[in-house]
């Protein structure tokens, strides 16, 4: 053989060998860990400058890419939605609020959730922690919406030993299950650690063959404000009480994440893993959260709202110990951990999400350039129309009174009732609100109804630049009319009696759905027809029990102010 046709084999070879590396990998997707924290701010970790001791967290931030211009939604239930379906609000019907526990509302059941997609790629999908995503119904469940097994709670808060939760003060029930039964036999454990050892579980006995997708959605730190002992003690010097036990808190998922990761790397999943880490939303000030020196708080559209601690940490990276400063939002893991996976997403022109792996990993540019937070006609008032927001500060474009809030590029627009939008400092001083006056407050919000902020020039959002610069307005405005055409209607049902656990032996649990027996012909039995009208007579009964009983909470709560 000459050196030409020796040469020629030995590129083929080379590319064979590069070929089969591909394929390869192909078929060794990386294992996924998505880490949820619950109402952490933006200044409550440590590389953020935070008094909060959160050293793993430093230390895998500090080793994979910091996403310093990363935003969620204000509160739960929106940030989980996006998350699973890489869809916004406006397009699943939940542009408003959360899902409190008595709605008979959870994700749309025509639209793929993450985790069924990821099953359909291969993928062992588990979670655990809070879901807070709706379960009415039996098929709204964590095991009906693509996870293979679930430790957690259903509802929004709930105390993290008892797993107590309530929704007002007229429904209180137990919120902790394994599948789609309550664990009663887990109570005692604070919930933090009890995820912890969980996910170490799976690790454990999962199939390393498989590539897995583990969601853990930690409880911690949203209130109530409860931590165990040997954490409160770390700061014993921090006068103010919520932010003492919110820090415990912290640190009790610095230490959840090291063990995880710890456990990654022990049982031979972590060179070949993604760990994706995010708040879901911002925090509360009052409640011991942080966002200083970012403007408001969880709850508003202002950047101390919606602007999260988040990092990604891989040895799949192409480049570590960066900052990344592209516009990346949470709908966007979505479409990215699908293509991570090999998914070949077949519905992407219904998504809003992009896939950022490449800017993330290899600082490419970013496809996103845009973030649509919201727009929630509920948040008007029916009949509560002023002519003046539409045809004056909308320019005739866009009634400023709806809530709405979008960035395109460095400038970011917000319309009608945002928000808080105080600042508020650390919390170095002891006791509550009331020794908290000199703080900063907002100086303008009276009467206004347009807000517009270059956020890359000025991110704490002090300079209002609405007046001066309409023609920057008006290009926003435009960018909600027309988004505002793609809306579905919002989805926003009444709480329903039903749903109170004491009609349900304490448990909060789906209550609906339970569909009578029939022939095959479709005509009722006669045992059928007289358990449905024993249904029907006993739901007549728990209605009234459950107004009873709200009639009676309200009544009480009265007498206390006589």
């Amino acid at each position: 053989m000459d050196v030409l046709g020796l040469g020629f084999c030995l590129l083929l070879g080379l590319i064979h060998t590069i070929e089969g590396k591909v394929v390869k990998r192909g078929r060794v997707p990386p294992h996924i860990v998505f880490v949820m924290v619950d109402d952490q701010g933006y200044n409550d970790i440590g590389y953020h400058g935070s008094e909060i001791q959160t050293p793993v967290l430093d230390q895998l931030a500090g080793e994979g890419v910091k996403l310093e211009n990363y935003y969620v939604q204000p509160i739960c239930s929106p940030s989980r939605s996006q998350l699973m379906t890489g869809r916004y609000q406006i397009h699943t019907g939940l542009q408003h609020s959360i899902i409190r526990a008595r709605q008979p509302l959870c994700l749309p059941p025509d639209t793929p959730t993450l985790p069924e997609r990821l099953q359909e790629a291969g993928y062992s999908t588990h979670m655990v922690g809070k879901w807070h995503l709706g379960f009415c119904r039996p098929e709204c469940l964590p095991t009906s919406r693509g996870f293979q097994s679930f430790l957690g709670s259903l509802t929004g808060s709930g105390d993290h030993f008892s797993f107590q939760s309530c929704d007002g003060t007229e429904a209180c029930g137990f919120d902790l299950h394994d599948g789609d039964r309550p664990a009663w036999e887990l109570r005692g454990n604070y919930s933090t650690r009890l995820y912890t050892e969980r996910v170490k579980d799976i690790l454990r006995r999962h199939d390393h063959r498989k590539p897995l997708f583990l969601y853990v959605a930690l409880q911690a730190v949203h209130t109530p404000l409860q931590a165990p002992g040997h954490l409160l003690r770390r700061y014993q010097a921090l006068g103010n009480r919520p932010r003492r036990h919110y820090a415990a808190m912290v640190s009790g998922v610095d230490e959840s994440v090291g063990e995880i990761v710890s456990e990654l790397r022990e049982r031979g999943y972590y060179d070949n893993s993604v760990l994706i880490y995010s708040s879901d939303n911002g925090g509360q000030p009052l409640s011991g959260g942080c966002n200083w020196p970012l403007r408001g708080g969880k709850g508003s559209y202002w950047e101390g709202g919606v602007r999260a601690v988040g990092f990604v940490h891989s040895p799949l990276l192409k480049r570590k110990g960066v900052v990344s400063h592209a516009l990346i939002h949470i709908s966007d893991w979505y479409p990215t951990l699908l293509s991570l996976a090999g998914y070949r997403e077949s519905d992407s022109n219904h998504l809003d999400g992009q896939d950022v792996w490449e800017t993330i990993s290899s600082d490419l540019p970013c496809p996103r350039t845009e973030i649509l937070f919201n727009i929630d006609p509920v948040s008007r008032r029916h009949g509560d129309i002023n002519p003046k927001l539409l045809t004056l500060n909308g320019f005739g474009i866009w009634d400023t009174g709806v809530r709405a809030a979008i960035r395109a590029g460095d400038w970011k627009l917000l319309t009608g009732n945002i928000g808080d939008g105080d600042w508020f400092p650390p919390q170095t001083m002891p006791g509550g609100p009331q020794q908290w006056q000199g703080m900063e407050k907002r100086r303008d919000q009276r009467g206004k109804s347009v807000w517009l902020f270059n956020i890359t020039a000025d991110p704490y959002e002090r300079a209002d630049l609405a007046e001066a610069r309409p023609e920057v307005v008006k290009v926003l405005l435009t960018r909600l009319s027309e988004y505002n055409r793609t809306a579905v209607s919002p989805r926003n049902p009444p709480d329903d009696p039903m749903a109170d656990p004491q009609l349900h032996g304490g448990v909060w649990t789906p209550w609906l759905g339970q569909e009578e027996h029939r022939d095959e012909g479709g005509v009722e039995e006669p045992d059928s027809i007289n358990r449905k009208a024993r249904s029907k007579s006993t739901c007549r009964l728990c209605k009234l029990r459950a107004l009873f009983k709200k009639v009676g909470s309200r009544m009480q709560r009265a007498t206390l102010f006589l």
